[in-house]
Formats: structure tokens, C-alpha cells, sequence
């Protein structure tokens, strides 16, 4: 015989679950920073687009099996991105993740960090759990070609990318566009597909839309 839970109950189980997950994740990886440090050369509109991608990211990251701990860095309080996160994102003031004014680089032990830009020439092999995983707050219309990676050089901070070179191809379209430029939201949905299945294939399905000109190898035939 089954045992039927009322909707409050599991819900508040499902509540205290998550933050379980989340706190693990904090304690015993896998761990992801956000490096906002650049939002101070992004106009308002761009400011309301990331602060939707940090949504996104979060509600997927507490849907997740396995969750990142994620952690908002160079973010200040009285900072204009900071004003539209609290603006956009319902909760935003209660969400379980860590925010700093530091840098990235301040955080943590140098060696133990992976600066996931598209620039950079080593494609992404696997998660490391004991690595901390670096994603630049930057959106499209504010790309400053290597802007990312050269702050990872300047650090001497290990880069990669994620593997669309290896597994995808390019698929021509009217536009003949080709981007592996992907919102902060897209390369979350990836690592943490890849985590949970550990193929690639199907964890850039997951983040790369039709619309960057890229399908995975398999179906060109």
C-alpha cells in the first residue's frame, strides 16, 4: 500500500533536499564560479540579460542530481548587476550560493582553476571535482575578442573550452553563421549534463541551439 505525502509536506522535503545537494556540493565539488568582475563595461539591456542567465542557471542547477556550488565573484552590492539580479529574479536575496566582492583568483589555490573560455586551445576532457570551474559574466553583445582568456593568462590560470570542435560540425545555413560563443546558462546546462552522463554528445546537445550553426557529428549523415 502507498503512502500518499500532502503537497506541503513533499514539497518542503523536496525544499530541504535540495539544499542538502547544494551544500555537499559546496563542501565536496563539483564547484563553479561566475567571474562578474567585467559588468561594469555592459550597458543595461546586457545587465538584464545576464542577470536572466544567472536564473536559469540557478533553477537548473537545483533541478540537478548532482549540483554545482556556485559562487558569484567580483559582485558588489551596491553594483548595477546586483540591483537587476534582485530585480528580475523572484528570491534572489535567498538563494543558496555563495556572493563576493573578491576575485576569482583571490578565492581559491591558482592550480585548482579551469577558465572556460572559447578562446582557449585545450577542449575540455572531463569534470574534475577537486577543479574550479570559471565562467565569464560577459553576453554576446559585450564580447571583447579574448577578453576572458587573457585575464586567465594574466593569472596563469588554466583554460579550456568546451569539445564543440570535436564533436559537432558545422552546419550551413542561409547566414552562414557559426558561433561557439554560448550564454552562461547553455555551458552550465552542458557541464551538468555531461556530470550526470558523462557524454559529451548528449551534454552539447543539451546547450548548443540550432541557432550557432553547429550539429554533432552523427547527424550529418
Amino acid at each position: 500500500m502507498l503512502l500518499s505525502i500532502c503537497p506541503q509536506h513533499s514539497k518542503r522535503f523536496l525544499r530541504a533536499l535540495t539544499k542538502e545537494k547544494l551544500l555537499e556540493a559546496k563542501h565536496s565539488g563539483p564547484r563553479l564560479c561566475i567571474d562578474l568582475s567585467m559588468s561594469h563595461h555592459m550597458s543595461k539591456k546586457e545587465l538584464s540579460r545576464l542577470a536572466g542567465q544567472i536564473r536559469r542557471l540557478y533553477g537548473s542547477n537545483k533541478k540537478a542530481d548532482r549540483p554545482f556550488w556556485i559562487c558569484l565573484t567580483g559582485f558588489t552590492r551596491d553594483s548595477p548587476i546586483y540591483e537587476e539580479c534582485l530585480r528580475m529574479n523572484d528570491g534572489f536575496s535567498s538563494y543558496l550560493l555563495d556572493i563576493t566582492e573578491d576575485d576569482c583568483f583571490s578565492l581559491f589555490p591558482l592550480e585548482t582553476l579551469v577558465y572556460l573560455t572559447p578562446d582557449s586551445e585545450h577542449a575540455l576532457e572531463d569534470v574534475d571535482l577537486n577543479k574550479v570551474y570559471i565562467l565569464g559574466g560577459l553576453v554576446d553583445e559585450s564580447i571583447q575578442k579574448k577578453v576572458t582568456f587573457q585575464k586567465a593568462r594574466e593569472y596563469c590560470v588554466k583554460t579550456a573550452r568546451l569539445p564543440i570542435q570535436e564533436y559537432m560540425v558545422r552546419n550551413y545555413n542561409g547566414k552562414n553563421y557559426h558561433s561557439e560563443i554560448l550564454a552562461i546558462n547553455q555551458v552550465f546546462d552542458i557541464l551538468s549534463t555531461y556530470l550526470e552522463t558523462h557524454n559529451w554528445p548528449e551534454a552539447l546537445k543539451k546547450g548548443v541551439s540550432s541557432g550557432k550553426g553547429y550539429i554533432l557529428r552523427n547527424s550529418v549523415e
